[in-house]
């Protein structure tokens, strides 16, 4: 689980960087930039929801070795 919530946060990241670099900064919310915005957030939301993730199962996994 831990690789499969390291390699699908850095594959996000890698897409938020691809995606900044579509945005036109003299027209943020026009045309490609306004679906590039969207990714972005999309993607930071799957960052943090895979962070998430990543935190409950260490947290069960300390509960499991502490009994």
């Amino acid at each position: 689980m831990k690789i499969f919530t390291l390699v699908f946060t850095l594959v996000a990241i890698a897409l938020i960087i691809f995606n900044a670099t579509k945005i036109d900064f003299n027209a943020p919310f026009e045309d490609q930039s306004v679906v590039a915005l969207i990714t972005i957030f999309a993607l930071l939301c799957a960052v943090v929801l895979l962070q998430i993730l990543r935190l409950s199962k260490r947290v069960q996994q300390e509960l499991k070795n502490k009994n």
